[in-house]
């Protein structure tokens, strides 16, 4: 999915929150593909958009960076 249907789908402050669970996740020690696993069960979404909003969070520095 392009960045552009990412943003449609889901507003800057829903993929922050996103973005927040999977530093989290990943902060407990759960391994990169698994957190990305556990997060996009959690809020509905694909591991590709997981992935998608990953890189744009790290992109814009999003907290907690």
């Amino acid at each position: 999915m392009p960045q552009h249907q990412l943003e449609e789908v889901l507003p800057e402050p829903r993929r922050k929150e996103i973005f927040l669970a999977l530093v989290e996740t990943q902060d407990q020690r759960v391994g990169v593909v698994r957190s990305r696993q556990l997060v996009a069960n959690r809020f509905g979404v694909s591991v590709d958009q997981i992935r998608l909003i990953e890189q744009e969070g790290l992109d814009h520095e999003w907290p907690p960076l």
